[in-house]
This record gives C-alpha cells, sequence and structure tokens, in this order.
C-alpha cells in the first residue's frame, strides 16, 4: 500500500477563511517527492484579518514527535511561518494583525497556505490491533453508575430483583481484517446525544462505551448523503463541554445552533449550557441567569425559540440516594436565563429515562423510571396552555420501559424504539397516533432485532417539495445504545418510513 494515498485518506487539511462560507480543503503537492506529504491551497484576495487552520481525521498515522508546519507562501520565494498542528494541538487560530511581517506579501501578487508533515508516516498503526494486554483503568473515567438505582417494578407484571444500570462492561471483541479497512466510525457508545442540523448533516455528541469509559472521539459529523462519518472538533470561546451522558443536544434552526445542557460523568452533575455556532464551528460556554438543578436523562425540547426541559435524575447530599424530577424548566436563549413556569393540570410523576415527543404545540411524555417504578404512562403538555394531563389510550400500551428513544414522524404520530424494562434490553417499536388515541406494534424486516437501550432515535429533515404543503420526515436514523449485556453499538441503521408505516 502506498502510505502517502493511505495518509491522504485518513487526514484532511482545511482552512476556514470565511465563516460563512465552506472551509478550503489543502491538496497535496504532485511535484514533491514521492514520500514526502505536502499540501497546498489558493487563499482569498485580500487575505482575511484571520484564519482558521485544522486538521480532520485520524492521527495515529503519524509516528511520535511528528509535526505539521504551517506556512504562508507570496510571490517568489517569500514565506511566512503561521503556525505548528500536532495531534495534541489540531487546530490554531492566526490573526494578521498580530504578525505586521507579512504586510509587505499581503501587497504582492497571489498567496498560498502550504503545509509539510516534518516526521514519520507510520501507516501500519491505523490498520493494526491494539496491543494485546489489559489497559488500565483510570478511576475517575469509570461507569457513572445510574443514579437513583434499586428494584424496579413494573406495574402489573412480575418482575426479577434487579435495577436500571448503566449495560455492563463489554467483552474485547476480535476486528476482522474487513473491519480494521473499514471507513472511521464513533465508538460503540451510550447516552450520547444526536441531532440533525440540515437535510444532510447529523451532530454526534458525548456517550459512554465499553470498559465504562467515556468516549474520547466525543464528537462526530455524519452526512447521510454519503452515508460517511467525520470526526468533529470545534474551537471555544472559554469552556468546551466536558465528556459526559445523559445529556441532550438541541438544534436551533433559525440561529444555527446546537445547546448541550446537563448530564454527568461519574460523580461529576452538570446544570451548565454550551452553545455550538456550527457556521462558525465554535463553542460558547453561557454564564446564564436563574437557577436549575444538575439534570442527567432529562429531555429537552425547543420551542418557539425556547428549550422546555423536564424530569430527569439529580444527585442528593449523602447518604441519601439520587432523585427523580416531575419540573419543567425554561431556557430563554436570547436573555441567557433559566425560569420555571407555572403549569397546570395533572402532572407526570417524578422520572428520568423518559422521551418526550414535540408535535404542533403539544409535547408527548412517555414512560421512564423513578425507584422503584418503570412506567408506560402517557402524558401532554400543551404548550400553549401550559397544562399537563394523562393521555387516555384506547387499546394496549407499550410494556413500561426506560432509556428508550422516540421520534415524530408526522404532525399526529410518533415512534418509540426498544429501551429497558428492568430486567432486559427491548427490540419492540410502537407507533402512537394522537388523534385516535391509539398504540400500533409495528414488524417489520427493516427495524433493527438487537435489543437496545440508551441509543438515539431521530427523524431525518426532509425536503419540502413543490407544490406541497407537506415537509413529513421520509427517513429515521438510529445509532448506539447497549443490551444491558455487555455489548455496546455504533451502527447507523435507516429506516424508510413509507414502508414501516402502516
Amino acid at each position: 500500500m502506498n502510505t502517502t494515498k493511505s495518509m491522504e485518506a485518513i487526514l484532511e487539511f482545511f482552512v476556514l477563511c470565511d465563516p460563512k462560507k465552506r472551509p478550503v480543503r489543502l491538496n497535496r503537492l504532485p511535484s514533491v517527492p514521492k514520500d514526502a506529504l505536502c499540501y497546498s491551497a489558493l487563499l482569498p484576495s485580500p487575505l482575511p484579518s484571520q484564519l482558521l487552520i485544522f486538521g480532520l481525521g485520524d492521527w495515529s498515522g503519524l509516528s511520535g514527535g511528528s509535526t505539521v508546519e504551517v506556512k504562508l507562501e507570496g510571490s517568489g520565494t517569500k514565506e511566512h511561518r503561521l503556525g505548528t498542528l500536532t495531534p495534541e494541538s489540531r487546530c490554531f487560530l492566526w490573526e494578521s494583525d498580530q504578525n505586521p511581517d507579512t504586510s509587505i506579501m499581503l501587497q504582492e501578487g497571489k498567496l498560498h497556505i502550504c503545509m509539510s508533515v516534518k516526521g514519520q508516516v507510520n501507516i501500519n498503526s491505523t490498520n493494526r490491533k491494539k496491543e494485546h494486554g489489559k489497559r488500565k483503568r483510570i478511576k475517575e473515567e469509570e461507569e457513572n453508575v445510574c443514579p437513583n438505582s434499586g428494584h424496579v417494578k413494573v406495574p402489573a407484571q412480575k418482575q426479577k430483583n434487579s435495577s436500571p444500570k448503566s449495560p455492563a462492561p463489554a467483552k474485547q471483541l476480535a476486528h476482522s481484517k474487513a473491519f480494521l479497512a473499514a471507513p472511521a466510525v464513533p465508538t460503540a457508545r451510550w447516552g450520547q446525544a444526536l441531532c440533525p442540523v440540515n437535510s444532510e448533516t447529523v451532530i454526534l455528541i458525548g456517550g459512554q462505551g465499553t470498559r465504562m469509559q467515556f468516549c474520547k472521539d466525543s464528537m462526530w459529523k455524519l452526512n447521510t448523503d454519503r452515508s460517511t462519518w467525520t470526526p468533529a472538533e470545534a474551537l471555544a470561546d472559554g469552556l468546551s463541554p466536558e465528556a459526559r451522558t445523559g445529556h441532550t443536544a438541541t438544534f436551533d434552526p433559525e440561529n444555527n445552533r446546537i445547546y448541550v445542557f446537563g448530564g454527568s460523568k461519574n460523580r461529576k452533575w452538570f446544570n451548565d449550557v454550551h452553545i455550538l455556532d456550527i457556521e462558525a464551528w465554535r463553542w460558547r460556554s453561557v454564564e446564564a441567569q436563574g437557577k436549575v438543578p444538575p439534570l442527567s436523562y432529562h429531555t429537552c425540547s425547543l420551542f418557539r425559540g425556547e428549550l422546555f426541559v423536564f424530569g430527569g435524575v439529580f444527585p442528593r447530599p449523602n447518604p441519601e440516594p439520587d432523585g427523580c424530577s416531575n419540573l419543567l424548566y425554561i431556557f430563554d436563549p436570547q436573555h441567557e436565563i433559566w425560569y420555571q413556569p407555572i403549569v397546570l393540570g395533572k402532572t407526570p410523576s417524578s422520572r428520568s429515562g423518559h422521551s418526550a415527543c414535540l408535535l404542533n404545540r403539544e409535547l408527548y411524555v412517555f414512560g421512564g423510571w423513578d425507584t422503584p417504578v418503570c412506567y408506560n404512562d402517557l402524558y401532554v403538555l400543551d404548550l400553549g396552555l401550559m397544562e399537563f394531563s394523562l393521555v387516555e389510550v384506547t387499546g394496549s400500551s407499550p410494556s413500561p420501559r426506560c432509556w428508550h428513544s422516540a421520534a415524530p414522524v408526522s404532525d399526529f404520530q410518533f415512534l418509540i424504539h426498544g429501551g429497558y424494562d428492568g430486567n432486559q434490553a427491548l427490540s419492540d417499536t410502537y407507533l402512537f397516533n394522537t388523534v385516535t388515541k391509539t398504540w400500533t406494534c409495528l414488524d417489520h424486516s427493516s427495524l433493527p432485532k438487537s435489543p437496545r437501550a440508551g441509543h438515539s432515535m431521530l427523524s431525518l429533515p426532509a425536503v419540502k417539495e413543490e407544490q406541497s404543503e407537506e415537509c413529513n420526515p421520509r427517513e429515521l436514523l438510529i445509532f448506539g445504545g447497549g443490551d444491558n449485556e455487555g455489548n455496546f453499538y455504533s451502527d447507523a441503521v435507516r429506516l424508510d418510513l413509507t414502508d414501516l408505516l402502516p
């Protein structure tokens, strides 16, 4: 295998000149020796005041101590060093006003940004298995033992003496050669957050996987058109979100932002809000006013520009166990403030690991758990009246469960899939019709057969057709999760709703 070609397939280099435009990809120079790795791209004129330079992909093909030198080249032999990329520092921001030596270059002809790899390219390191032997377990990365654990009782059903817990540590699996040669995918995980940002892109954030460790490859982009994953990194104004599980990530299409809230890591709990600007690709930590408790395994829905956070589990002082919430909190991004609205009607009991689906102005809350009960009740919150009510369901309901997934599939229907019932992970799928108030069990060959909990399911945005007011989703995406028996998943399952729905 040609080393340089393999390296090109693993690492890509970019420069962002304008946050409102796509980054410029650097191409490998054909004029350099075959064993060298040099890249170049023409920069726009006049040169922007700031350049964001970064590399994406698998850096394990670079040997220890390797660097990527970045230079600005002008006419003739003039050049100016901008900085260095390394496996530990994969991006940097260059500002022209801090580099007066470039002033002459900026006035003369075309400018190119050039990168050259300094060090040995070890392509085999990206394809071989990790060395055998046990890896030392890092105490601070141990599994976030699910709070409020205890005997979980399913109403009207006899249950084993067990408690909802994070899936057990997975056994080390032997990888085939075909797997090693496959394109990059996120590591297997559960408790992550997944959200679509347009008709072609889905963002994955956080999660926890094998050996009870939090995922180091915390953020990925999925191109749904090509079905390819790309590792994602972003700059940060202040702090970027720590590794976590049980958090939420909610996309605001009006402002092109993703809001990340809450979650937990070991005994550390979060009530922070982080905003990812997907145009500038930059994190910003919010110093919000108002009070909201640290929450994990809650739900978060965007309605009229505000975030509606319901339920979840929160820490209590020792020696008391952690407890669940049935409170509603609203975050106003414009004024960066939390507040609690006055809620009327019959409020659901405290719970976490439940689901919430927003259809028009109605928020449907299903299932969840709070020691010692696992639920299968369904509530609806009218966001216009701010009133909760219990939905009187016609016919049979799904069995009680938590850590399932849910997604709207039309203006009056939503799906739930999988979950954990206190004994085992589930693999069934149900459709709820808000008009007829009925549940329908779906059985189709395209549905995943592996039981899973803590996974993500979302409706992929559809493109609105001409001469039609409807823009219903046509596909579902299911990612990740675990079976509570030691197996975690990294598969992305696409489901065609035209075949699935009755």
